[in-house]
């Protein structure tokens, strides 16, 4: 009575084309829930980095712990969902959780609440870290304790004539994952490079993370409407568990009877026979197998992980401009998503046809072999795009050094004498490059005229110079400008006092032969406006790329009229960045490739080759692989000495290789096996050993109960 009961409730649920009403609201929850979950982490590692201020090994570090984090939890959310609360209520709690660690982190980005004197820091930065990882802890919890619920809850929702619809559900349930992804990443970095705040502007980062926060509100809101029309099962026990308990009873028997006196076993599973049915052992033999397997593939994902660390910081040093529109550092992870959908159905409807035509047996694991090959490959092109981008940056002094260069004020050229070198300046120029110097008291000759000047160590200086000699002493900055912006300062040879402003941005009244503070300004056109205090002004209009720096002379022949930045002189401390970030393309091509041929390939393989009652003891042990490639990545990042980006992606590619080799000859003696045809060689054999195990139980219950009774009667007779 009760099943008939349980089906008249099932086919009484709302449908539409054959599909439950119910998966929709599951699939508007994976959709915001992904939107949210990719939308946070694409801006993150620069929030590590420009918001915290951490650098970019340690940013890497925070960045891949968190991911492994959200790859171990699953575990735990597969645990609780099936042994305890059952997957609609893990689903509602840990999402609660989830939200609160979105709104956490959003509010952790606010550098108001602490920035008491309004200058645009943050004054007590000890409390937005401690927020923003209290943030990612509550979200790795909320996001990887979902992670093995909401697919298989949606599936749950279908009965058994509903195959057809329930493999379609996958598919929409994927796409809108995808589509989560790639909307997310596309927009969130362009909030995040936004400026807002209460007193001063920053990039938006509250803002970055709150639209996340806002989205994961709407999945949970989403969810628990559909609460009438969702079929829930109740906990039937984890099989995992089972699982690890089996494991350890046979290791704990096998140990236990280590003699010479104690007869070997087949297998070290068999030592579990005395307390689990052979079925059970026969599936976790097959379990073992493909596990076994796995042990190489964590350095798949140390690889393929790096997309959101180093290629985005990568990304940071390059030029975005794409003509119609600009790209930002961190929206290049939307390469990833959008060749998947294209490559998937090339890979299944072309590439893989054409193997087979070709009579080439490219088995599973073979797949797996390339795709790990393709990655490394990526990271190849990493490094060598790497080697590119180094030449065109600026080198700085170490830390015995100072670099010199001369801005002569003056129309006509002036002669330079410095430590036995000899040059000329232009008039309204620099002398070009900056002079590296091993000390730090110069001898300077100007025209003629000697001085001394006393530079700073791991410092670049520009000195004004006129025909009288050296003027002033300008303190230049010693890093490339960040997020794409640009350094600009003003050096004032008018006669009077001038007032530079560009937007709200203002240096203050600059007076005659003396150097501004620098100005971060964006990329594009950007247009100053330099005034006196007569209200005269002019437009002085300069086109910026990505993390340039200027020195901007106001010569002595400038006037205010219609042609008044005709003189106006810009010299370059520090090139733009010269590389256009489009050849980030071939890396991302490469490993989105390797991902195609890898994940699917062995998400295909571990489901093909697990017991029908292990999925998900597999889809774990899948999971956990992530999880340690992170790790992989946070220990190479702080335990790592090369001195080069490029170094460290070619150490990354070269171990990948040396795995692959490693998982080719363990896949060249796997022996592919038909779960299925051993579980039902097994399921006949079960009446039989149950048999055998009650005989055997009933004789071990009469020795103990004689025993007993002899014991008594011991006991009688003291």
């Amino acid at each position: 009575m009760a099943d008939k009961e349980g089906k008249n409730a099932r086919k009484q649920r709302p449908s539409c084309l054959g599909y439950p009403v119910s998966i929709f609201f599951i699939v508007v929850n994976e959709f915001c829930e992904r939107f949210s979950y990719y939308g946070m982490k694409a801006v993150l590692v620069l929030y590590f980095k420009y918001f915290i201020g951490w650098d970019n090994d340690f940013s890497t570090t925070i960045y891949h712990t968190f991911v492994a984090l959200c790859y171990l939890t699953p575990i735990m959310g597969a645990i609780i969902a099936d042994s305890w609360l059952g997957k609609f209520k893990t689903i509602v709690y840990l999402s609660v959780v989830y939200t609160v660690g979105q709104v956490i982190m959003a509010v952790s980005s606010i550098h108001d609440i602490t920035d008491s004197n309004k200058d645009g820091v943050p004054d007590n930065m000890t409390l937005h870290i401690a927020l923003s990882m209290l943030g990612l802890i509550l979200i790795a919890l909320g996001t990887g304790g979902i992670k093995p619920c909401v697919a298989a809850f949606g599936g749950d929702q279908f009965e058994d004539h509903q195959e057809k619809q329930r493999s379609t559900f996958f598919s929409i349930f994927y796409l809108s994952i995808n589509a989560g992804s790639l909307l997310s990443t596309l927009i969130t970095p362009i909030l995040r490079s936004q400026e807002c705040g209460i007193y001063s502007k920053r990039s938006c980062f509250p803002l970055a993370f709150g639209v996340p926060a806002a989205l994961m509100v709407v999945a949970l809101i989403v969810f628990i409407a559909g609460h009438s029309m969702y079929i829930m099962e109740s906990p039937k026990g984890n099989i995992l568990l089972k699982v690890m308990k089996c494991i350890g009873f046979a290791l704990n028997n096998r140990f236990n009877h280590r003699g010479k006196q104690y007869p070997k076993r087949e297998h070290w599973m068999d030592w579990a026979e005395e307390k689990y049915d052979k079925l059970l052992i026969a599936q976790v033999k097959m379990v073992l197998k493909v596990l076994f397997l796995y042990i190489p593939l964590p350095m798949f994902w140390a690889l393929f992980d790096q997309q959101g660390s180093r290629w985005t910081l990568q990304a940071t040093t390059m030029d975005g401009n794409f003509g119609a529109f600009i790209i930002q550092p961190d929206q290049m992870q939307i390469v990833n998503p959008v060749l998947i959908v294209i490559m998937v159905p090339i890979m299944d409807s072309a590439v893989y046809p054409l193997i087979k035509m070709c009579r080439i047996n490219f088995t599973p694991l073979r797949r797996m072999t390339v795709g790990m090959l393709l990655a490394a490959l990526a990271f190849v092109a990493a490094a060598l795009l790497q080697i590119q981008i180094d030449k065109t940056m600026p080198k700085f002094p170490s830390s015995s050094q100072t670099q010199v260069k001369f801005l002569n004020l003056e129309n006509t050229s002036l002669p330079v004498l410095v430590e036995g070198q000899e040059f000329v300046v232009p008039g309204f120029n620099a002398s070009g490059d900056y002079m590296t110097l091993d000390t730090t008291d110069v001898t300077v000759s100007v025209g003629g005229r000697n001085g001394t000047g006393n530079f700073l160590k791991e410092m670049r200086h520009t000195v004004l110079i006129n025909a009288g000699g050296m003027i002033q002493t300008l303190n230049d900055t010693t890093e490339k400008p960040s997020q794409g912006l640009n350094a600009i300062r003003f050096v004032n040879g008018f006669r009077t006092q001038l007032n530079i402003t560009i937007k709200s941005d203002e240096l203050g009244f600059l007076s005659p032969l003396e150097g501004s503070s620098y100005l971060m300004v964006p990329h594009d056109k950007a247009n100053f406006t330099i005034g006196n205090e007569d209200g005269q002004n002019c437009s002085y209009i300069m086109q910026l790329g990505f993390g340039s720096s200027y020195t901007v002379l106001i010569p002595s022949t400038f006037r205010f009229g219609q042609n008044c930045a005709d003189t106006i002189k810009a010299v370059q401390d520090i090139e733009p960045n010269g590389v256009h970030m489009a050849w980030q393309i071939i890396q991302y091509f490469l490993m989105t490739c390797g991902e195609v041929v890898f994940s699917v390939t062995g998400l295909d393989f571990s489901y093909a080759q697990a017991p029908s009652n292990m999925k998900s003891v597999l889809q774990a042990g899948w999971l956990l692989t992530v999880a340690v490639g992170n790790i992989i990545v946070l220990i190479v990042a702080e335990a790592g000495s090369l001195p080069d980006q490029w170094a460290e992606y070619l150490l990354f590619a070269s171990l990948l290789v040396a795995v692959s080799i490693v998982f080719a000859i363990m896949a060249y003696f796997y022996t592919y096996t038909d779960p299925a045809e051993i579980e039902s060689k097994f399921m006949e054999l079960e009446p039989e050993d149950k048999k055998k195990k009650d005989l055997e139980m009933m004789t071990k219950d009469n020795v103990a109960y004689v025993q007993s009774e002899n014991t008594d009667v011991k006991q009688t007779k003291i």
